[in-house]
């Protein structure tokens, strides 16, 4: 079998963005992944390219909110007891990054990359034959109170500095763009600049499908560990199989951190279990995507039916499920969206990798510069795909990043 240029580990929307976008330049590309295309979070996330949300997770806001919502095990945050003393390095990071100095300094640099991905998506998208899957039809943000609506300025002042347009609106001005909200809700945001996929499994298998047209492969291989070998990376899968190539991205999302252990790479990622139900398409007459901010969930329309999904649990890799959490977001959204039909529907699981201050992790490897590490992008892998596959081909053709990439430099930490 000859050797690739590159092997991508990862067949998330991620990992086949960068495949495409090295197929690009010249390079002949495989990609290895645990369980095939978009079987990860990929498959199950809300669809949306959120390029308006700039805003760390690690801020002084959300250390407001955590004690409240972290007495809620099914609320918009929690943490395991099983896992919470395992979590404990991760979560005293996190609070150091939610210092206002470095909320501004990774607010910036997540603005930078929200600005590369848009700019890049739709020409990739033109190019992977999957621009009709795009949606432009905004996102609405609600609020209980005007008091809610007060508490959210600073963040809203924080996007009208970096030109994103938005526009607050009363609850007659809700109901002309999206019908049918519960009357608890009297305020709201509204951002027409939010983009979305038709849907995230068929468009991330759409670029699998691509990918392979133009002379990739994709191999179910479970990725153990990286040794460097002279001038090569072998690859060493759990079954003792082997693989070489030139150059390897790591883009196996919430699995990264272990395999870029083996080349001593110590890197805090976490993994933010998220969970979600789908219910058929004439559950509702959803109109834009709806996030109840208050509450950590969003509603989605797809072309598959209507997502109800968010929430953050901290729960690592290992511990199984809880589904009730699914139900607790259903049983709110039935409650805030009167006229849903919550039956039928499917719930879902997936894992979201997550660093500390809320950034991926991109970049060269210590050990070798043959190694380029693309992960870490919490609920944000979708959006950031196209910009982050650019800066992989600008790594791997040793040319200079398109933008400035220091703040995402796996070594920061």
């Amino acid at each position: 079998m000859a050797t690739p240029d590159v092997i991508v580990i990862g067949a998330g929307v991620v990992g086949l963005s960068a495949a495409i976008a090295a197929q690009g330049r010249g390079l002949s590309v495989v990609v290895l992944d645990r369980a095939g295309p978009a079987a990860g979070a990929s498959a199950g996330n809300a669809g949306a390219f959120a390029f308006t949300d700039i805003l760390p997770l690690a801020s002084p806001g959300i250390l407001r909110k955590a004690p409240k919502w972290l007495i809620d095990p099914l609320g918009p945050l929690s943490v395991p007891p099983a896992y919470a003393l395992r979590i404990t390095p991760w979560m005293f990071r996190f609070w150091r990054a939610c210092s206002p100095a470095r909320v501004a300094h990774s607010t910036a640099a997540q603005t930078a990359l929200m600005d590369l991905s848009k700019a890049e998506l739709e020409p990739f998208l033109r190019e992977t034959g999957t621009f009709a899957m795009l949606r432009k039809d905004g996102n609405l943000q609600v609020y209980e109170s005007e008091a809610e609506l007060k508490a959210s300025l600073p963040g809203w002042r924080a996007r009208e500095e970096h030109g994103i347009e938005f526009r607050h609106l009363d609850a007659a001005g809700m109901a002309a763009i999206q019908p049918g909200l519960a009357p608890r809700f009297t305020h709201g945001t509204f951002t027409p600049g939010w983009y979305s996929i038709a849907d995230p499994q068929d468009y991330t298998i759409a670029l699998a499908e691509h990918f392979h047209a133009r002379g990739g492969t994709i191999e179910r291989l479970e990725v153990e560990r990286l040794q460097l070998v002279g001038d090569s990376i072998t690859i060493h899968d759990r079954d003792g199989r082997t693989r070489q190539a030139a150059r390897v991205v790591l883009a196996a999302g919430a699995f990264s951190h272990r395999i870029a252990k083996s080349l001593g790479e110590r890197i805090p990622l976490e993994t933010e279990r998220g969970y979600n139900t789908t219910l058929p398409l004439g559950a509702f007459d959803l109109r834009t995507q709806v996030t109840f901010g208050g509450h950590g969930f969003v509603v989605s329309r797809l072309s598959t039916g209507i997502r109800v999904g968010g929430a953050v649990e901290l729960g690592g890799l290992d511990l199984p499920p809880n589904f009730r959490r699914s139900e607790a977001m259903l049983a709110k959204a039935r409650a805030f969206l009167p006229g849903l039909k919550p039956d039928e529907g499917t719930p879902w699981m997936g894992f979201r990798p997550s660093l500390p201050d809320s950034l991926p992790a991109i970049g060269r490897a210590r050990a070798s510069a043959r190694v380029v590490y693309a992960f870490g992008h919490g609920h944000l892998g979708l959006t950031q795909s196209a910009g982050t596959a650019r800066l992989v081909a600008d790594l791997l053709t040793d040319r200079p990043p398109a933008i400035d990439i220091a703040s995402f430099s796996p070594q920061r930490f």
